[in-house]
């Protein structure tokens, strides 16, 4: 792997992650596309480090208040009822989903799965889902109205991104609109609850790091970039979302999945 290619797949990583568009999908279709080898476990395990620090930091006064008052409230009865106390709760209850989901389906998730009929069906599928909870949620509530039940729902939504070409925070968004919340409630939800989900993914993953093909300086450079590009990304979509709907991301989707099951079916790309 050269610079340039790391420097690609690390935008690819940054973007993806966090716009309702799936990076584990984009992760495989555009090293296919450009014909370039596979960037392997190790390498998209270690490069996830980079978004993971995007998220942690850009939200690290909430979650530090997050931590402290749901440890504090295990012993002062008083704080139970404090917002982020209970926001505590329902990220750590909403991720028990996935973390089950996700050990008990991994030789699947980490061999079959990764057909690009699956993903192109997915990217597909799973946008036009977002399109109908853009229509039917009522986009009124906030963060502030989160409940447990709330919670666990998204938690359960959050393990469609297991799926290639699901997007994880395209899945936590769906279930989120579907609810009654706002796009930008939503999506900082999604985000809040993406850092155990991505801590614990990048963790498990780490095993791979050890295997002996791992390039130093384009993974360096891959991480640096997605955590850069990452970053920005957070901060451009909670605010495009204010004014606007999800209808560029469906329509992306949509797009893309229909060219690649086109390719497909050509023979002009290889679905394994």
């Amino acid at each position: 792997m050269n610079v340039v290619e790391a420097t690609v797949l690390g935008i690819v990583q940054g973007l993806t992650e966090f716009l309702p568009i799936s990076s584990s999908g984009h992760l495989l279709i555009v090293p296919r596309l450009a014909g370039w080898g596979d960037p392997g476990a190790a390498f998209t395990a270690v490069i996830q480090l980079g978004t993971m620090a995007a998220v942690i930091i850009y939200f690290w006064r909430d979650l530090v208040n997050i931590i402290t008052t749901w440890t504090k409230s295990l012993w002062t009865p008083d704080l139970r009822t404090h917002q982020d106390a209970r926001m505590g709760w329902y990220i750590g209850l909403g991720t028990i989903p996935i973390s089950v989901v996700g050990l008990a389906f991994k030789d699947f998730i980490e061999g079959p799965s990764r057909n690009l009929w699956i993903n192109a069906t997915s990217l597909i599928v799973m946008g036009l889902v977002l399109m109908v909870a853009e229509w039917a949620g009522a986009r009124k509530r906030e963060v502030a109205d989160l409940n447990l039940r709330d919670g666990l729902i998204i938690g359960g939504f959050q393990c469609l991104s297991l799926i290639p070409g699901s997007s994880r925070s395209g899945s936590t968004m769906t279930g989120a609109l579907f609810l009654g919340y706002t796009r930008e409630a939503a999506a900082r939800y999604s985000f809040l609850l993406s850092v155990p989900a991505v801590v614990l993914s990048g963790a498990f993953e780490m095993r791979h790091a050890f295997d002996g093909n791992l390039q130093l300086m384009p993974t360096v450079i891959a991480t640096i970039v997605s955590f850069v590009v990452g970053y920005a990304c957070i901060a451009w979509l909670l605010k495009y979302l204010t004014r606007h709907s999800m209808a560029i991301f469906v329509y992306y989707r949509v797009a893309l999945g229909g060219i690649l099951l086109g390719l497909l079916a050509a023979g002009a790309l290889s679905a394994t």
